[in-house]
């Protein structure tokens, strides 16, 4: 880096110590020279849309359907759920599917009606997602647990599908039934959906459930 300072400093002191020179006579002034031409511009790429559902937004007619192809979020668990069913389209039971999801669309386009429409259309794609899934598993279904609660005559019944996304438990509580999916717990394992939440650690659980709470166990 010393280098070229070093050489000027040496050529200033040659410059002082020759003899002046006679006045170069002025040249003629030199047109200027053209500015090269600068390359135009090339445009930032536009980002790609985000994917929407399976179902054409220009068509959609509900509120629902409406909302989901404003939400990355509900646009992914559409597509997801379009796969599962066109796959479920191929078992024996192919009508009875086709009836039911029609009553799960019926059922998805009231979420318009609920306190938290979000929830509820996450909460309903969710569902049918974890439904069908257990439908066309081709293993044997995982056995139920069984818990006594105080208070109640009902008998408890879970269904632990961790295997599947979204992990999720199938809760029977007497003749009525939730699925409810895995949620963060400081510890043991939490299950939750609108109106519902199972809890259980070391056996013990706590359940709320469409406005019972029971606290159940193991039987011993």
């Amino acid at each position: 880096m010393k280098r070229p300072l070093l050489l000027g400093l040496a050529a200033l002191a040659l410059a002082a110590c020759s003899k002046p020179e006679p006045t170069p006579t002025e040249s003629p002034a030199q047109p200027p020279v053209a500015a090269e031409p600068t390359a135009p511009a090339v445009p930032a790429p536009t980002p790609a849309p985000t994917q929407g559902p399976s179902f054409d937004c220009n068509q959609a007619s509900s509120d629902a359907e409406t909302q989901v192809c404003n939400d990355a979020e509900l646009s992914a668990l559409d597509r997801r759920l379009a796969e599962l069913y066109k796959a479920a389209q191929t078992s024996p039971d192919e009508l009875d599917i086709a009836a039911e999801q029609r009553g799960w669309i019926k059922g998805r386009d009231a979420c318009w009606q609920a306190v938290d429409a979000r929830r509820c259309l996450v909460e309903a794609y969710q569902t049918r997602i974890v439904e069908l899934q257990i439908a066309t598993s081709p293993g044997p279904a995982p056995l139920p647990v069984n818990f006594v609660c105080e208070g109640s005559e009902k008998p408890l019944a879970v269904t632990y599908y961790n295997e599947i996304e979204p992990k999720a438990a199938l809760i029977r509580l007497g003749q009525d039934q939730a699925i409810a999916f895995l949620a963060p717990a400081a510890s043991g394992a939490r299950y939750t959906r609108e109106g519902v939440e199972f809890w259980e650690h070391q056996g013990e659980v706590t359940l709320a459930f469409y406005g019972t709470r029971l606290s159940c166990r193991k039987p011993t």
